[in-house]
């Protein structure tokens, strides 16, 4: 058991000492678990609420390197059911609560994060394909004011999100709420339009989220943040 212990990175052997100790691996697991946890309480009910006042699908999300990991799933009734279940990892720039969280990220951190060649890959086609895509992205996101994905995610859907900032003022969460934006089409039709090369037009654009839905879901991050820093 040791060796396998050792082996996955969870435990050191001290050879001089003759023990063991435990590793980089079993620390930053002991130390995810332990901000993880108390945010997922805090956070639980004001995503609840922010699926019952707008009848669509919220997630949590954190970062862990260069990904995001879904920590809660708040699924709305007649919404269709999306791929980020609590735990699935994505690449951060690919979603919007990872966007929340680059853009407020200094420009060496982003740099030291996504700077390498293989930090920065897509789902579907899209224009960031390197770290001067990401750039622009995240300027344009920037003069938004709101972070978002288009299809980046799941093909039919665009999800806004907005940062969570803890005691420090450091985005250590992202709130996101997710919208189909086109019409749903019985399989006959998906089939028929996919023979014709149809693409099917848009019925939610990005300034309908912001209109529609933007301040609720700054309402939810903002609840999450005070609870992050009761004494603030």
């Amino acid at each position: 058991m040791l060796a396998a212990l050792m082996d996955d990175g969870f435990v050191v052997h001290l050879s001089e000492e003759r023990k063991y100790e435990l590793d980089v691996t079993a620390h930053e697991l002991g130390t995810g678990y332990t901000r993880q946890v108390p945010l997922q309480r805090l956070a639980r009910s004001p995503l609840a609420q922010l699926v019952g006042r707008t009848k669509l699908t919220a997630h949590l999300a954190v970062m862990r390197g260069r990904q995001v990991n879904f920590l809660i799933e708040e699924q709305a009734e007649l919404q269709s059911v999306l791929v980020t279940k609590p735990g699935v990892r994505l690449p951060a720039h690919l979603t919007a609560s990872g966007r929340a969280m680059l853009a407020a990220m200094s420009s060496d951190q982003l740099v030291a994060l996504c700077s390498a060649p293989e930090a920065v890959l897509t789902r579907y086609d899209t224009d960031i394909q390197s770290m001067g895509g990401l750039n622009a992205l995240l300027r344009s996101i920037r003069e938004r004011v709101f972070f978002w994905e288009q299809d980046e995610v799941t093909n039919g859907f665009s999800s806004l999100a907005v940062p969570v900032f803890d005691r420090s003022g450091v985005s250590t969460a992202g709130v996101t709420l997710t919208v189909a934006n086109r019409s749903r089409l019985s399989p006959a039709e998906l089939g028929k339009n996919a023979a014709s090369g149809t693409i099917q037009e848009l019925i939610v654009g990005l300034d309908d989220l912001a209109t529609n839905w933007w301040p609720e879901v700054k309402r939810c991050a903002a609840e999450i943040s005070r609870r992050l820093r009761p004494n603030s």
